[in-house]
C-alpha cells in the first residue's frame, strides 16, 4: 500500500478556503491524507466569504472512527453551529459508506495536491513543471508562508522565483517582496556573516538543505556546498575566513602540509580537497572586491574596510590555532603576511636602499597595503630617508681661512642653503616627523628599526646644520638689503614676491603663518587641490629650473623681530602696532591701500566663519589684505592635542576658510612665514642646558660652546648686535616645550615663501606654474616616482600654428610610433590629417609646436602629468608662458578628443592630465606614417 500524503494546517486551510464556498452547507470534510500538524493546531479558524468558520481536525484510522467523530461533532461539539470537522487518516475511500459520504463536501475524500495549493498561495495559473516532482520544495513553501502571504507570481510560478522567496523566508537571504537581489558568491558570503541566517539554515530539514544547496551551487558557483555545509555545522561566521585561509594554504610553498592542517579546520564540511580551490577562489574574489570598495573611501569604504579586516584577522587566528602562521607568512592577503613584509622592510633599514626598496615593493604588493595606509606610507617614508642618507651630501663646513674668496663663497652659500632646505632638507624633516609618530601596529621590532633610522638622519641633519651655522656666521657679518649676497631677505619678501603679484591691479592675500617651517609648508602646499589652486613661482632665467622662494629670517629667529621686518619691508622690531604701521607704509609707497588682520581680528563672531570686516576687505577691488595666523607658533608651547607633528590645512585655525574666501574673491595668495621652528624629540628626562646670558629658548649672550654659533652684524637686531644661538636640535636653555625657535638651525632660519593663484585664472606676468612633479626632491620620489625629463629644445617664438618643423630635433627614444628619422610621436600627430581637420573647428588653439611637446612629454611620462607640467612642457618648447594651465588643458582636450573620445582628459579631481596611448593611436593613425 502506497504511503499516503501528509497535510499540515496550511494545506488544510487552503483546501477549505477553496471548497467551503461551494459546500452547500456541508460541514464534514474528508481529506485523503494523514495529519502532519501538531495537536495544538487541530483547532483553528478560516475565512469563508468574509465569515470566520471554526475548524476541528481529527485523525481516524477506521470507518467506524470517522462516523463516531462526526456524530460527536454534530451532537456534542457544535450541534447547531457552522463549524467544520476535517477528518484525516488512513481509511481508503472505497471503505466509506454512502450514508457518511452524503454529509461530506463533494461526497468523497478530497485529495491534497501540494502543487495546486502552492499555485493558490502564489496566485499563479501554473507551476514550473520541475517543481511538481520536488515534494520537499512544495512542502517547504507551504510551511514557510509568511504571515502576509506569498507575493503574487503571475501566470506561472517559476522554480527560480519559488526558491528565491523560500530562501528569503527560511534563512533571511533576500526579501520575499524584492527580487532585485543578485544571488552570487558575494551575497552568499555576506549572508554567512549574519548571526541568524546560518543558524536558521542549520535548523532546516535535511532534504530541504540538500535541495537549497544544489540550487545555490547552480546559481552562485561551486563554493556554495562547502559554505552551506559550514553553516549547517554552526560555523557560518567562519566561512569567509576559512576561504581566505584556504587560498593562502594553496599558494604557499608547503601546500601539502598546509592543506592537511586546513582539513582539520574545515572538518566534514569539506566534501573533498577538489572543492578547496574553487571555494578559496570565490572567497578571495569577494575579499578583493571588498578591498576595492574600501580603497574607494567614503562611508561605504569605511564599512568595507571594517569587514575585510575583521574577516582576515579571524583567518589569522584560525591559522594560529592550526599552527599555520609560519607556513603562510608570505601570503598577499592575510594581515600576518603584511606584518611579515613590514618586518622584513624594517630589518633592511640598517643597510643600503636596494634591499629596503625591494622590501617596499613587496609590501605595497600586499593586498592590504592600501587599507593600512598609515603603516604603508610610514614604511615608504623610511625608505625615502634611507635613499636620502645614501645620496650625496654637502657636509663641508666653512673654511677656517678668512681669505676673501672663502668668505665670499660662504656668504653666497646661505641663500643656496635655505633654498635647498625648502627643496630637499625640509622634506627630510617632514619624513622624520612622520616616522617619529611610530607605526600603528605597535610592533616593537618595527619601532626600534624606525628609531635607529631617525637617529642616523638626525646625525646627518646636525652635520648640515653645523655647516650652515658656520656660513651663517660669516654671512651675517655684512649681509643687508643692499648686499644680500644672493639670499632673499625676509624684509624683501613683500617687495620681491607680494608686490609682483599686486602689479596690474592684482590683489594678493598675504597669509603669514607664524612659525611655519619648511616641512609644514611643503605639506600644506601638497594638500591644496590643483583643481582649486595652482602654485606659481617666479620665472627662472634661461637654463635654470624655476623653484620655490625661500628667505632668510632676522636674527635671532623671533616673531618680534622677523615678523615685524617681514611686514614692514625693512629691518624692524616691535609688536602688532609696528607691523600694521609698517604694512600700511609699504603699500602706500606703491600707491595701494592695505589692511592687516591679527589674531582676534579675522575670526568671525557667532554665526560667522570669518569676520565681516575681513570679508569686506577681501571683496575690495583695490586693497591688499594681510592676515596673521598663529596656530603653528602657538602649538610650540604645549604641543597639539593629537600628538601629530604633521600639519594639514584643516589643522590650522581658519586657514581653509581664508583660502576659500580668497578663492571666492579671485585673489592670489602669498603663503609666508616669519621664521621656522624645531621640535623637541629629546628624551623626556633631558633638561635644559645651563649657560650664561640666557635670553630665550635657543639664544643667549656670551661665548659660543658646542652646538652653538656666535652671530654678529646688522641682521642681529637685539643684544647689541651680537648673540650666541644654538644650531643643535637638542640644545635648549629653558623649560621643555613641544618646540622652539630663536636658534640658528636651517629649520629655524629658513622662511618658506609660496604663491598660489586660483586655478583657471591667469598667472601673473613674471610667474610660471610649478609642476607638481617638481615640488618633491628626487630622493623622495624615488626611481619609480621620478619626474620625467622636460628639456625639449627651445624653438623660435613663432606664431601659432607654426608647426613642428622648426623645432630642434631631440635624440630619438623608443616611442609610441617607432618611425626612425620621421620626428617625434607628437610631431607626427600634429601633422596628421585628422588633427589638421580638427584644428579648423577649435578657435585660438595652441600652436602645433606646443601640442607636439605636450604629447611627447606625456608619452615619456607614461601618460600622466600634472596640468602645470603640461604647461611647462609647452613653455619649454615655444618659449611662451602658458599663464592659464587649466584653460590650456581644456584647449588640448578640444583638439584631441575627436567625436568625444577621451584621448586626453583631466582625472583625479583635476590633479592629473591623462593621455590614452591607444586612443591616440586610433584617432590619429596617420601620425604613424612617414
Amino acid at each position: 500500500m502506497a504511503a499516503r500524503p501528509a497535510a499540515g494546517r496550511r494545506a488544510v486551510e487552503v483546501l477549505l478556503e477553496a471548497e467551503l464556498p461551494r459546500a452547500e452547507g456541508r460541514r464534514l470534510v474528508l481529506v485523503d491524507a494523514v495529519w502532519a500538524g501538531g495537536d495544538q493546531e487541530r483547532e483553528f479558524t478560516v475565512q469563508v466569504d468574509g465569515t470566520a468558520r471554526r475548524v476541528h481536525v481529527t485523525d481516524q484510522d477506521s470507518p467506524l472512527g470517522i462516523a463516531d467523530a462526526w456524530r460527536h461533532h454534530t451532537t456534542a461539539v457544535d450541534p447547531d453551529g457552522d463549524s467544520v470537522l476535517v477528518v484525516t487518516g488512513q481509511v481508503p475511500a472505497d471503505q466509506l459508506g454512502w450514508d457518511l459520504r452524503g454529509h461530506a463536501v463533494r461526497r468523497r475524500p478530497l485529495a491534497v495536491e501540494r502543487a495546486d495549493i502552492v499555485k493558490q498561495l502564489f496566485g499563479a495559473g501554473d507551476l514550473d513543471t520541475r517543481m511538481v516532482r520536488e515534494t520537499w520544495l512544495l512542502d517547504a513553501l507551504l510551511e514557510a508562508e509568511p504571515s502576509g502571504g506569498w507575493p503574487r507570481a503571475g501566470s506561472v510560478l517559476t522554480r527560480d522565483r519559488a526558491l528565491r522567496v523560500l530562501l528569503a523566508a527560511r534563512v533571511g537571504l533576500g526579501d520575499t517582496r524584492d527580487e532585485s537581489l543578485d544571488l552570487d558568491a558575494d551575497t552568499l558570503f555576506d549572508w554567512s556573516r549574519t548571526p541568524a541566517g546560518p543558524r536558521c539554515f542549520a535548523e532546516l530539514p535535511e532534504q530541504e538543505r540538500t535541495g537549497l544547496t544544489t540550487w545555490l551551487e547552480e546559481v552562485t558557483g561551486p563554493a556554495a556546498p562547502t559554505l552551506l555545509a559550514l553553516a549547517a555545522d554552526g560555523r557560518g561566521a567562519d566561512a569567509l575566513p576559512l576561504g581566505a585561509l584556504a587560498s593562502a594554504a594553496l599558494a604557499c610553498p608547503a601546500a601539502a602540509d598546509a592543506g592537511f592542517a586546513l582539513g582539520t579546520l574545515f572538518g566534514h564540511a569539506l566534501g573533498s580537497f577538489d572543492a578547496l580551490a574553487p571555494y578559496a577562489s570565490a572567497a578571495t574574489g569577494v575579499l578583493t572586491r571588498w578591498i576595492a570598495q574600501a580603497e574607494a573611501g567614503g562611508s561605504a569604504g569605511t564599512d568595507a574596510r571594517t569587514r575585510v579586516l575583521a574577516v582576515l584577522e579571524r583567518a589569522d587566528r584560525l591559522a594560529d590555532t592550526a599552527r599555520l602562521t609560519g607556513l603562510l607568512a608570505g601570503d598577499r592577503l592575510l594581515p600576518s603576511g603584511y606584518r611579515a613584509r613590514l618586518r622584513t622592510l624594517a630589518a633592511a633599514l640598517d643597510g643600503r636602499p636596494g634591499p629596503a626598496q625591494t622590501a617596499l615593493r613587496d609590501l605595497t604588493d600586499h593586498q592590504l597595503a592600501a587599507l593600512h595606509t598609515d603603516s604603508t606610507e610610514r614604511a615608504r617614508t623610511a625608505v625615502r630617508l634611507l635613499r636620502w642618507l645614501d645620496g650625496p651630501q654637502n657636509t663641508q663646513g666653512a673654511q677656517n681661512t678668512r681669505d676673501a674668496r672663502a668668505v665670499q663663497a660662504a656668504r653666497e652659500s646661505v641663500g643656496r642653503s635655505v633654498r635647498h632646505h625648502l627643496e630637499s632638507t625640509g622634506w627630510v624633516d617632514l619624513a622624520t616627523g612622520i616616522l617619529a609618530e611610530g607605526d600603528a601596529s605597535r610592533d616593537s621590532e618595527i619601532g626600534e628599526a624606525y628609531h635607529r633610522l631617525i637617529g642616523r638622519v638626525r646625525d646627518r641633519r646636525r652635520q648640515l646644520d653645523e655647516t650652515f651655522a658656520a656660513t651663517l656666521a660669516i654671512w651675517t657679518e655684512a649681509a643687508s638689503q643692499q648686499a644680500p649676497h644672493g639670499a632673499l631677505l625676509i624684509e624683501d619678501v613683500l617687495a620681491q614676491a607680494a608686490a609682483p603679484l599686486a602689479r596690474d591691479g592684482g590683489r594678493p592675500l598675504v597669509l603669514v603663518l607664524d612659525g611655519m617651517s619648511a616641512d609644514v609648508a611643503v605639506e600644506l602646499a601638497a594638500g591644496l587641490a590643483p583643481r582649486t589652486w595652482t602654485e606659481i613661482v617666479p620665472t627662472a632665467p634661461a637654463g635654470r629650473r624655476p623653484g620655490r622662494l625661500a628667505a632668510v629670517a632676522m636674527l635671532p629667529t623671533l616673531t618680534r623681530i622677523s615678523r615685524a621686518s617681514l611686514l614692514s619691508g625693512a629691518p624692524a622690531e616691535g609688536g602688532q602696532d609696528t607691523e600694521r604701521t609698517g604694512f600700511t607704509a609699504f603699500w602706500k609707497k606703491r600707491h595701494r591701500e592695505s589692511v592687516l588682520f591679527h589674531k582676534g581680528g579675522y575670526e568671525g563672531t557667532a554665526g560667522h566663519r570669518l569676520a565681516p570686516a575681513l570679508l569686506e576687505a577681501l571683496a575690495d577691488e583695490k586693497r591688499v589684505v594681510g592676515v596673521i595666523v598663529n596656530t603653528v607658533d602657538d602649538a610650540l608651547a604645549d604641543g597639539r592635542e593629537n600628538g601629530r607633528a604633521r600639519w594639514r590645512t584643516a589643522d590650522i585655525a581658519k586657514l581653509a576658510d581664508l583660502l576659500d574666501a580668497a578663492l571666492g574673491a579671485g585673489r592670489p595668495v602669498l603663503l609666508v612665514s616669519d621664521h621656522g621652528h624645531i621640535l623637541d624629540r629629546s628624551p623626556r628626562e633631558s633638561g635644559p642646558t645651563v649657560a650664561e646670558g640666557v635670553r630665550g629658548a635657543r639664544w643667549r649672550t656670551g661665548p659660543a660652546g658646542p652646538g652653538e654659533v656666535e652671530l654678529t652684524g646688522p641682521r642681529v637686531r637685539t643684544a647689541g648686535g651680537r648673540i650666541t644661538a644654538a644650531w643643535r636640535d637638542d640644545l635648549r636653555y629653558t623649560a621643555r616645550q613641544a618646540g622652539y625657535h630663536g636658534g640658528a638651525s636651517l629649520a629655524e632660519v629658513t622662511v618658506p615663501v609660496l604663491a598660489f593663484v586660483p586655478s583657471g585664472s591667469e598667472i601673473p606676468a613674471g610667474w610660471t606654474a610649478l609642476p607638481t612633479e617638481d615640488t618633491a626632491p628626487e630622493w623622495w620620489r624615488g626611481d619609480a616616482e621620478a619626474a620625467p625629463p622636460q628639456e625639449p629644445a627651445p624653438a623660435p617664438r613663432g606664431g601659432k600654428g607654426s608647426g613642428g618643423g622648426n623645432r630642434k630635433r631631440q635624440p630619438q627614444h623608443e616611442s609610441l610610433f617607432p618611425q626612425p628619422g620621421q620626428g617625434t610621436p607628437g610631431e607626427r600627430t600634429v601633422r596628421s590629417k585628422p588633427f589638421e581637420t580638427q584644428r579648423e573647428f577649435v578657435r585660438n588653439a595652441p600652436g602645433n609646436t606646443a601640442v607636439a611637446a605636450v604629447l611627447d612629454a606625456l608619452l615619456a611620462a607614461g601618460g600622466k602629468l600634472s596640468p602645470a607640467a603640461v604647461a611647462a612642457a609647452a613653455q619649454a618648447a615655444t618659449g611662451k608662458s602658458e599663464r592659464n594651465p587649466q584653460r590650456f588643458v581644456t584647449m588640448l582636450e578640444r583638439l584631441l578628443n575627436i567625436d568625444g573620445y577621451p584621448v586626453l582628459q583631466l582625472v583625479e579631481s583635476g590633479r592629473t592630465v591623462h593621455l590614452d596611448r591607444e586612443l591616440l593611436r586610433q584617432q590619429f593613425p596617420e601620425g604613424t606614417a612617414p
